[in-house]
């Protein structure tokens, strides 16, 4: 099993993603270019390795209102923009993508990034890509599985030898460059389902669990279904790290959250789901048990603290400008995330802090 490399001692980790959208403000409609959104997200790495942040990840979406179609390109601007803060997808979508290249591509990025780089493998939640790419929608689950698997192998593997059905035979093809500690680090992006998180388990591979909505509890059965399936298979849960992602916004006080938040993500689920969000609904986000992390930053530290608890993961990021956000509310976000919620919870998360807890209790 590839060390993933977390700091026990550290505490949970923190950091933060976008999917790569570039929505018109709801606001007035006015909508950067293409241009200026790709630097934005490239600022917004730097930001957060400025503000102590652990992680940045940027995913691709083949549509429009997206601009990250080449997100392993804009990753590769990102390493040189950045220099010790872990980096790499919030989901590449392998099921379109050659596990070849895929592979080619990131440890290309490991280099670049003296190792930073990580790859979160996913499926596709906007499918538009399949027939763009020539790729049947019927066979949505056999291309991610045949290809998550290959991509596996590859990362195990220097000299490969593999048959499938959607793509040409290996036979002890030698796959390069290799990355500077010989294996790649992958995840499995699980859209919250135990199905996903079960097979995650028994392939022994890291998860990433990225979540709309709904509460706590209910994404503990996925951690659970996932731990108890590694452990069948053989694998030592506690060497499997996982990661839970989802929406993130603070403000003064939870109703300022709602109101700060609700337009931009209404407008992204209707331009990009074909569906808005009830105004009831949404406003259960700040429900302490909800795992949604908006609110004052007092009550998203309590709620991710409570989450760490539940599930005992290694690392959480937020979605911090999903429906035309703007840039500067973004970048107000990272500041809070780097004064206020950061310390608060290494402090609470840090194998020391737990320790001086337990000898206080005793």
């Amino acid at each position: 099993m590839h060390d993933f490399g977390f700091d026990k001692g550290q505490g949970l980790e923190f950091g933060i993603y976008t999917l790569g959208d570039h929505l018109p403000n709801p606001n007035d409609g006015s909508r950067v270019s293409a241009k200026e959104r790709v630097h934005e997200f490239i600022r917004y790495a730097q930001a957060a390795e400025q503000a102590g942040l652990d992680y940045f990840g940027l995913g691709e979406s083949h549509q429009e209102f997206f601009a990250s179609q080449a997100h392993a390109v804009i990753l590769g601007a990102i390493a040189q923009a950045t220099s010790t803060m872990r980096i790499g997808s919030s989901s590449t979508i392998i099921s379109t993508s050659d596990p070849v290249r895929v592979y080619e591509n990131f440890s290309t990025l490991d280099l670049i990034s003296n190792g930073r780089i990580e790859l979160v493998a996913g499926r596709a939640s906007r499918v538009g890509l399949f027939e763009l790419l020539g790729y049947d929608l019927r066979d949505y689950e056999e291309l991610y599985e045949e290809k998550l698997e290959l991509l596996l192998q590859i990362n195990r593997e220097e000299a490969v030898t593999w048959s499938g059905q959607f793509r040409a035979p290996l036979n002890e093809a030698e796959v390069i460059p290799r990355p500077i500690e010989d294996r790649l680090r992958i995840w499995r992006a699980v859209g919250g389902a135990p199905d996903s998180a079960i097979k995650a388990g028994l392939a022994g591979v890291p998860m990433v669990m990225a979540h709309l909505g709904g509460t706590t509890s209910i994404f503990a059965r996925t951690v659970d279904a996932y731990r108890q399936a590694a452990e069948h298979a053989g694998f030592d849960p506690a060497t499997l790290p996982i990661t839970t992602a989802g929406f993130f916004h603070v403000a003064e006080t939870s109703q300022k959250a709602l109101q700060n938040t609700y337009r931009y993500m209404n407008e992204g689920m209707i331009r990009t789901n074909g569906q808005g969000l009830s105004k009831q609904m949404y406003a259960q986000n700040v429900d302490p048990m909800s795992i949604a992390n908006m609110g004052s930053p007092q009550q998203v530290i309590e709620k991710i603290l409570h989450q760490h608890e539940v599930f005992g993961h290694q690392r959480y990021i937020g979605q911090i400008d999903f429906g035309g956000v703007p840039f500067d509310e973004v970048m107000k976000q990272i500041d809070i995330i780097g004064e206020e919620i950061l310390p608060a919870i290494r402090k609470y998360t840090a194998a020391g802090a737990k320790a001086q807890d337990e000898e206080k209790d005793n």
